[in-house]
Parts: C-alpha cells; structure tokens; sequence
C-alpha cells in the first residue's frame, strides 16, 4: 500500500495541473489555460472559392495573435455503449413482435459492425494561456513550451495565486478567449469554453485513455 501510494505522488510530479478554476486550468508554475471546443469543417465538400475564402480567413487569424496557442486534435474509439442502450430501452417497450425482431437484428448489425470496424470519434480543441512571467518578459519562445500539455516551470512550481491575482489573469485570459473567438468565427469555426467539469472529464480520459466514457458535446453559451 505504501509502494502505491508513493507511485501515486512520484506520478503527479511530473502532471503540471494544480486545479481546475471557474472553468479555467491552473498550472504549477501560477499560469493559466483556457481550452475552447471548436467544430470542425468538411472543406473537400466546400467549392474553390469556398476553401481559399476559408483558408485566407484562417491565415490572417493566425497572423494577427500576438500570442501562442495550441491546437488540440483528440481522437477516440467510438463509444456505442449509449447508443446500443438507447436500442435496448426502445426494444424493451416495443408491444409488436415484427419490430422487437427488427430492432434485436439492427443491435446485433451495430455491435457486429464497430466491432469489425474502427470508427474514430474526434473532438477539435484550443488551449489559450497566460503566463505573467512570460509576459512579463515578452517570452514567446518560452510560451510554445508551456503550452497544454507540456512542461511547468519548475523554478516557479508550488506557486499559489491569491483571489485578486486570479481575477487579474482571468481578465486578461478572457480578452484572448474573446479574439480567438472572434477570428475562427468568421473562418466558420463554432467554439466554446469548457466548464469546470468539462475540463475535468477531458483531463480524466487523457490520463485514463484505456476508459471509454460520454464524448464530449459542443454546446452554445451565452
């Protein structure tokens, strides 16, 4: 037991989370992060002069940060768990017999289906930070490192954000939120921040990636 739990602490040594905040990630070294769920766009589907609108608006996005961001791709076998068991409900209520029978055949073609098969689902994320020390120094080199995941500086680890401090960073982290927003709307992107227990569950199955649990939906926020 002791072995485990020394483990335990030798593992979350190397994790740069401190907690999770109002929606907002609070690193070890007193920095923040702001993840945004983006949707995704089919752009072979789109026309010429679709997709060079869509990239053009995407470049001068880009080109107009004036700090680092990371974009995110996670990609997960698809969990058919609630779905087969939305099936089972309806068949469990079903009073005729031709429709218990045809609904039992399409159950057994989806499980037999993505077991042969490997369906991906993927989720689209962007992790926005903020790093007084770094800005402090204009340190953009320095940001592409501290990026979510990455490495907390262990120079400044263990350091504990007073209340005011957190509301200074969070007004200043939102102002970014607010322009990458803003530029990968008129892209066509949808985004939206994380709450507090979104970022938990998305940080619980990128550390328990052998678990299948309910995928992530993009939803509107005021």
């Amino acid at each position: 037991m002791a072995e485990k739990k020394v483990q335990a602490q030798a593992t979350q040594e190397f994790v740069p989370l401190k907690e999770v905040r109002d929606g907002l990630v609070v690193l070890k070294d007193g920095s923040l992060r702001a993840l945004l769920m983006a949707s995704s766009i089919n752009i072979a589907l789109k026309a010429a002069d679709e997709q060079e609108a869509i990239i053009g608006q995407f470049q001068n996005f880009l080109n107009s940060l004036e700090f680092s961001v990371q974009f995110f791709v996670e990609s997960r076998e698809l969990d058919i768990r609630p779905y087969v068991a939305l099936l089972e409900e309806r068949y469990a209520l079903e009073l005729d017999d031709l429709m218990k029978v045809q609904i039992r055949e399409y159950i057994a073609f989806i499980k037999d289906f993505t077991e042969r098969s490997n369906i991906m689902s993927k989720n689209f994320f962007i992790v926005v930070p903020y790093d007084p020390a770094l800005v402090a120094r204009g340190g953009v080199v320095a940001a592409l490192g501290g990026l979510l995941p990455g490495k907390s500086n262990s120079s400044s680890a263990g350091n504990t954000l007073t209340d005011e401090q957190f509301e200074q960073y969070r007004t200043q982290l939102e102002q970014r939120v607010a322009v990458v927003e803003q530029g990968l709307v008129r892209t066509g992107v949808r985004v939206a921040a994380l709450g507090t227990e979104e970022v938990i569950e998305l940080f619980y199955k990128l550390f328990n990636p052998g678990e299948l649990e309910k995928p992530l939906q993009l939803a509107s926020r005021p």
